[in-house]
Protein backbone atom coordinates (compact mmCIF):
# COMPACT_ATOMS: atom_id res chain seq x y z
CA UNK A 1 0.00 0.00 0.00
CA UNK A 2 0.94 3.38 -0.61
CA UNK A 3 2.36 5.84 2.32
CA UNK A 4 1.09 9.13 3.34
CA UNK A 5 4.21 11.08 4.62
CA UNK A 6 3.75 14.80 5.54
CA UNK A 7 6.43 17.24 7.37
CA UNK A 8 6.42 15.90 10.41
CA UNK A 9 7.53 12.48 8.34
CA UNK A 10 10.16 14.74 6.16
CA UNK A 11 11.46 16.45 9.21
CA UNK A 12 12.34 13.05 11.08
CA UNK A 13 13.74 11.23 8.42
CA UNK A 14 15.80 13.73 5.82
CA UNK A 15 18.22 16.63 7.50
CA UNK A 16 19.36 19.26 5.17
CA UNK A 17 22.93 17.35 5.05
CA UNK A 18 20.82 14.03 4.01
CA UNK A 19 19.29 15.88 1.33
CA UNK A 20 22.45 17.84 0.49
CA UNK A 21 23.93 14.20 -0.46
CA UNK A 22 20.61 13.05 -2.11
CA UNK A 23 20.57 16.12 -4.61
CA UNK A 24 24.30 16.02 -5.47
CA UNK A 25 23.71 12.36 -6.29
CA UNK A 26 20.33 13.06 -8.30
CA UNK A 27 22.30 15.76 -10.73
CA UNK A 28 24.98 13.17 -10.85
CA UNK A 29 22.68 10.88 -12.36
CA UNK A 30 21.38 13.46 -14.34
CA UNK A 31 25.20 14.32 -15.61
CA UNK A 32 24.99 9.94 -16.29
CA UNK A 33 21.74 10.29 -18.49
CA UNK A 34 20.09 8.42 -15.81
CA UNK A 35 17.11 10.68 -15.35
CA UNK A 36 14.32 12.21 -17.24
CA UNK A 37 13.01 15.91 -16.40
CA UNK A 38 9.69 17.74 -17.55
CA UNK A 39 9.85 21.34 -17.13
CA UNK A 40 6.95 23.05 -15.06
CA UNK A 41 3.89 23.67 -16.13
CA UNK A 42 1.40 26.04 -15.40
CA UNK A 43 -2.52 26.59 -15.35
CA UNK A 44 -3.81 30.07 -14.96
CA UNK A 45 -6.91 30.00 -12.59
CA UNK A 46 -9.39 32.77 -12.05
CA UNK A 47 -7.62 33.11 -8.71
CA UNK A 48 -4.53 31.58 -8.71
CA UNK A 49 -2.46 29.03 -10.34
CA UNK A 50 -1.86 25.33 -10.49
CA UNK A 51 1.81 23.87 -11.44
CA UNK A 52 2.90 20.60 -12.51
CA UNK A 53 6.50 18.92 -12.64
CA UNK A 54 7.36 15.37 -13.97
CA UNK A 55 10.37 13.27 -13.46
CA UNK A 56 12.22 9.86 -13.54
CA UNK A 57 15.38 9.42 -11.55
CA UNK A 58 15.98 5.87 -12.42
CA UNK A 59 19.38 5.05 -10.75
CA UNK A 60 16.47 5.20 -7.81
CA UNK A 61 14.07 3.08 -9.25
CA UNK A 62 11.87 5.84 -9.00
CA UNK A 63 9.52 8.29 -11.18
CA UNK A 64 6.72 10.51 -10.00
CA UNK A 65 5.32 14.05 -10.04
CA UNK A 66 5.06 17.57 -8.07
CA UNK A 67 1.46 19.31 -8.15
CA UNK A 68 0.70 22.31 -6.27
CA UNK A 69 -1.06 25.46 -6.01
CA UNK A 70 -0.65 28.82 -4.92
CA UNK A 71 -3.87 30.86 -4.07
CA UNK A 72 -3.96 33.89 -2.01
CA UNK A 73 -4.85 31.31 0.99
CA UNK A 74 -0.87 29.87 0.11
CA UNK A 75 0.41 27.50 -1.43
CA UNK A 76 -0.18 23.71 -0.99
CA UNK A 77 2.31 20.78 -2.14
CA UNK A 78 2.02 17.05 -3.19
CA UNK A 79 4.89 14.70 -4.60
CA UNK A 80 3.11 11.60 -6.20
CA UNK A 81 6.12 9.09 -6.30
CA UNK A 82 5.76 5.43 -8.76
CA UNK A 83 7.93 1.97 -8.54
CA UNK A 84 9.60 2.66 -12.59
CA UNK A 85 9.93 -1.13 -12.08
CA UNK A 86 6.39 -1.73 -11.69
CA UNK A 87 4.46 0.97 -11.83
CA UNK A 88 3.01 1.14 -8.16
CA UNK A 89 1.94 4.14 -6.08
CA UNK A 90 4.54 4.31 -3.54
CA UNK A 91 3.80 7.48 -1.96
CA UNK A 92 2.11 10.71 -1.31
CA UNK A 93 4.08 13.50 0.15
CA UNK A 94 2.51 16.53 1.22
CA UNK A 95 3.58 19.74 2.52
CA UNK A 96 5.95 22.35 1.42
CA UNK A 97 8.81 20.74 3.83
CA UNK A 98 10.09 18.14 1.22
CA UNK A 99 10.33 21.47 -1.11
CA UNK A 100 12.34 23.60 0.97
CA UNK A 101 14.73 21.36 1.69
CA UNK A 102 15.46 19.87 -1.94
CA UNK A 103 15.46 23.57 -3.30
CA UNK A 104 18.04 24.64 -0.55
CA UNK A 105 19.79 21.55 -0.48
CA UNK A 106 20.16 22.61 -5.23
CA UNK A 107 21.94 25.87 -4.55
CA UNK A 108 24.13 24.02 -1.74
CA UNK A 109 25.36 21.27 -4.42
CA UNK A 110 25.81 24.52 -6.72
CA UNK A 111 27.98 26.12 -4.09
CA UNK A 112 29.81 22.25 -3.23
CA UNK A 113 31.09 23.27 -7.01
CA UNK A 114 31.39 26.51 -7.55
CA UNK A 115 31.96 28.57 -4.22
CA UNK A 116 35.80 29.31 -3.04
CA UNK A 117 36.37 26.50 -0.64
CA UNK A 118 37.91 28.95 2.16
CA UNK A 119 34.41 31.13 1.95
CA UNK A 120 33.11 31.84 5.25
CA UNK A 121 30.77 35.08 5.25
CA UNK A 122 27.27 35.34 3.17
CA UNK A 123 25.29 37.74 2.84
CA UNK A 124 21.50 37.20 2.06
CA UNK A 125 18.92 39.27 0.49
CA UNK A 126 15.43 38.12 1.25
CA UNK A 127 14.95 36.26 4.53
CA UNK A 128 11.72 34.82 4.47
CA UNK A 129 10.50 31.14 5.10
CA UNK A 130 13.06 29.82 1.88
CA UNK A 131 15.53 32.10 2.54
CA UNK A 132 15.76 30.40 5.62
CA UNK A 133 16.44 26.73 4.01
CA UNK A 134 18.69 28.85 1.51
CA UNK A 135 21.23 29.66 4.28
CA UNK A 136 21.00 26.63 6.27
CA UNK A 137 22.02 24.94 3.25
CA UNK A 138 25.16 27.16 2.33
CA UNK A 139 26.42 26.50 6.29
CA UNK A 140 25.70 22.77 5.04
CA UNK A 141 28.48 22.77 2.49
CA UNK A 142 30.90 25.60 3.62
CA UNK A 143 32.39 26.53 6.92
CA UNK A 144 30.34 29.96 7.64
CA UNK A 145 31.53 32.13 10.29
CA UNK A 146 29.57 35.52 9.76
CA UNK A 147 26.01 36.52 8.01
CA UNK A 148 24.58 39.84 6.75
CA UNK A 149 21.33 39.95 5.97
CA UNK A 150 18.71 42.21 4.28
CA UNK A 151 14.89 42.49 3.71
CA UNK A 152 12.82 45.09 2.84
CA UNK A 153 10.61 44.44 6.14
CA UNK A 154 12.82 45.18 8.80
CA UNK A 155 10.94 43.36 11.10
CA UNK A 156 11.13 40.14 9.12
CA UNK A 157 14.84 40.65 9.05
CA UNK A 158 15.15 41.04 12.54
CA UNK A 159 13.49 37.85 13.42
CA UNK A 160 15.22 35.81 11.01
CA UNK A 161 18.58 37.14 11.98
CA UNK A 162 17.54 36.51 15.71
CA UNK A 163 16.34 32.46 15.05
CA UNK A 164 19.10 31.52 12.26
CA UNK A 165 21.94 32.68 14.54
CA UNK A 166 20.74 30.74 17.09
CA UNK A 167 19.96 27.22 14.90
CA UNK A 168 23.54 27.55 12.59
CA UNK A 169 25.33 28.99 15.67
CA UNK A 170 26.97 31.30 13.60
CA UNK A 171 26.73 35.72 13.87
CA UNK A 172 23.62 36.88 11.74
CA UNK A 173 23.47 40.52 11.34
CA UNK A 174 20.52 42.91 9.62
CA UNK A 175 22.30 45.41 7.77
CA UNK A 176 20.42 48.40 6.39
CA UNK A 177 21.24 48.01 2.41
CA UNK A 178 21.13 45.59 -0.46
CA UNK A 179 24.48 46.45 -1.14
CA UNK A 180 26.07 46.84 2.59
CA UNK A 181 24.74 42.81 2.43
CA UNK A 182 26.14 42.22 -0.28
CA UNK A 183 30.00 44.10 -0.05
CA UNK A 184 32.56 41.71 1.31
CA UNK A 185 30.65 38.55 1.36
CA UNK A 186 32.34 35.54 -0.35
CA UNK A 187 28.69 33.85 -1.28
CA UNK A 188 25.68 35.84 -2.02
CA UNK A 189 22.21 34.64 -1.62
CA UNK A 190 18.92 36.19 -3.39
CA UNK A 191 15.76 34.54 -2.38
CA UNK A 192 13.05 37.47 -2.82
CA UNK A 193 9.58 37.40 -5.60
CA UNK A 194 11.04 40.53 -7.02
CA UNK A 195 10.34 42.02 -10.58
CA UNK A 196 13.36 44.67 -10.30
CA UNK A 197 17.09 43.96 -9.47
CA UNK A 198 17.69 43.61 -6.09
CA UNK A 199 21.22 42.35 -6.80
CA UNK A 200 23.49 45.11 -8.80
CA UNK A 201 27.08 44.02 -10.98
CA UNK A 202 28.26 47.16 -9.61
CA UNK A 203 28.34 45.40 -6.19
CA UNK A 204 31.02 41.80 -6.93
CA UNK A 205 33.41 41.60 -6.00
CA UNK A 206 36.60 38.81 -7.17
CA UNK A 207 35.61 35.53 -6.02
CA UNK A 208 32.16 35.84 -5.41
CA UNK A 209 29.84 33.18 -5.64
CA UNK A 210 26.12 33.77 -5.64
CA UNK A 211 23.20 31.26 -5.61
CA UNK A 212 19.95 33.39 -7.30
CA UNK A 213 17.31 31.28 -6.26
CA UNK A 214 14.12 33.40 -6.53
CA UNK A 215 13.73 34.10 -9.89
CA UNK A 216 11.82 31.04 -11.35
CA UNK A 217 9.54 32.92 -13.59
CA UNK A 218 10.16 34.74 -16.82
CA UNK A 219 8.36 38.17 -15.13
CA UNK A 220 10.84 38.29 -12.06
CA UNK A 221 14.49 39.47 -12.06
CA UNK A 222 16.69 39.58 -9.09
CA UNK A 223 19.95 40.08 -11.00
CA UNK A 224 20.54 42.82 -13.57
CA UNK A 225 22.50 42.37 -16.69
CA UNK A 226 25.91 43.62 -15.20
CA UNK A 227 25.71 40.82 -13.13
CA UNK A 228 25.33 38.33 -15.87
CA UNK A 229 27.83 40.43 -17.55
CA UNK A 230 30.56 40.11 -14.63
CA UNK A 231 29.49 36.27 -13.96
CA UNK A 232 32.61 34.09 -15.03
CA UNK A 233 30.73 31.02 -14.78
CA UNK A 234 26.67 30.56 -15.09
CA UNK A 235 25.15 27.27 -14.36
CA UNK A 236 21.70 26.87 -14.10
CA UNK A 237 19.81 23.31 -12.49
CA UNK A 238 18.49 23.01 -15.62
CA UNK A 239 18.78 25.13 -19.19
CA UNK A 240 15.82 23.33 -20.84
CA UNK A 241 13.86 25.05 -17.94
CA UNK A 242 15.81 28.23 -17.57
CA UNK A 243 15.13 28.82 -21.34
CA UNK A 244 11.10 29.21 -20.72
CA UNK A 245 10.89 30.96 -17.57
CA UNK A 246 14.50 32.07 -15.51
CA UNK A 247 13.86 35.95 -16.03
CA UNK A 248 17.41 36.42 -14.63
CA UNK A 249 18.56 35.04 -17.84
CA UNK A 250 16.27 35.61 -20.59
CA UNK A 251 16.13 39.51 -20.34
CA UNK A 252 19.96 39.56 -20.58
CA UNK A 253 20.30 37.29 -23.74
CA UNK A 254 17.34 38.92 -25.46
CA UNK A 255 19.91 42.38 -25.20
CA UNK A 256 22.80 40.16 -26.01
CA UNK A 257 24.70 40.20 -22.92
CA UNK A 258 25.02 36.26 -22.81
CA UNK A 259 24.22 33.42 -25.01
CA UNK A 260 22.81 30.19 -24.50
CA UNK A 261 25.58 28.13 -25.24
CA UNK A 262 27.84 30.04 -22.55
CA UNK A 263 25.29 28.64 -19.96
CA UNK A 264 25.97 25.09 -18.21
CA UNK A 265 23.51 22.66 -15.93
CA UNK A 266 24.74 21.58 -12.90
CA UNK A 267 24.38 18.19 -13.92
CA UNK A 268 27.36 18.74 -16.13
CA UNK A 269 29.40 20.45 -13.31
CA UNK A 270 28.64 17.19 -10.86
CA UNK A 271 30.08 14.61 -13.50
CA UNK A 272 32.84 16.76 -14.37
CA UNK A 273 31.83 17.26 -17.62
CA UNK A 274 31.87 20.66 -17.28
CA UNK A 275 34.45 22.61 -14.95
CA UNK A 276 32.91 24.58 -12.17
CA UNK A 277 35.16 26.89 -10.33
CA UNK A 278 38.66 26.94 -11.80
CA UNK A 279 40.20 30.26 -9.61
CA UNK A 280 40.13 32.08 -6.95
CA UNK A 281 39.35 35.24 -8.88
CA UNK A 282 36.45 34.25 -10.92
CA UNK A 283 32.75 35.18 -10.20
CA UNK A 284 30.56 32.19 -9.92
CA UNK A 285 26.45 32.72 -10.62
CA UNK A 286 24.36 29.63 -9.97
CA UNK A 287 20.31 30.31 -11.30
CA UNK A 288 17.84 28.04 -9.71
CA UNK A 289 14.64 27.42 -10.92
CA UNK A 290 14.00 24.55 -9.27
CA UNK A 291 13.38 21.13 -11.10
CA UNK A 292 11.03 17.61 -11.08
CA UNK A 293 14.23 15.48 -10.38
CA UNK A 294 15.20 17.35 -7.30
CA UNK A 295 11.59 16.83 -5.93
CA UNK A 296 11.40 12.87 -6.74
CA UNK A 297 14.72 12.38 -5.47
CA UNK A 298 14.38 13.89 -1.99
CA UNK A 299 10.65 12.35 -1.78
CA UNK A 300 12.24 8.53 -2.85
CA UNK A 301 14.69 9.61 -0.14
CA UNK A 302 12.33 10.11 2.09
CA UNK A 303 10.20 7.03 1.38
CA UNK A 304 12.82 4.98 1.72
CA UNK A 305 13.42 6.12 5.25
CA UNK A 306 9.95 5.99 6.47
CA UNK A 307 9.85 2.11 4.73
CA UNK A 308 12.99 1.21 7.23
CA UNK A 309 11.07 3.46 10.46
CA UNK A 310 7.62 2.17 10.37
CA UNK A 311 6.76 5.71 9.78
CA UNK A 312 3.52 7.13 8.17
CA UNK A 313 0.08 6.57 7.01
CA UNK A 314 -0.72 3.70 4.81
CA UNK A 315 -3.32 3.99 2.31
CA UNK A 316 -5.29 1.10 1.03
CA UNK A 317 -5.05 2.54 -2.94
CA UNK A 318 -4.81 0.14 -5.78
CA UNK A 319 -2.60 2.64 -8.02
Amino acid sequence: MALLLGDKEVDQVMSMKDCVQVMDDAFQQAGRGDTWNRPRSRIRLPRGFHHLMAAAVMGSNVFGLKTYTSFRAGTRFLILLYDSETGDLLALVQGSRCSLLRTSAVSAVATKYLARENSSTVGIIGTGFQGRGQLEGVCAVRAITSVKAYDRYPESCEKFCTEMGQALGVEVKQVESAEECVRGSDIVITMTTSRQPVLLGDWLEPGMHINAAGSNHWIRQEVDDNVIRRADTVVVDSVEDAQMEAGDLLYPIERGVIRWDQIHDLASVAVGRVPGRTSDEQITLFESQGIAISDVAAAAYVYQKAREQGLGTELPLDL
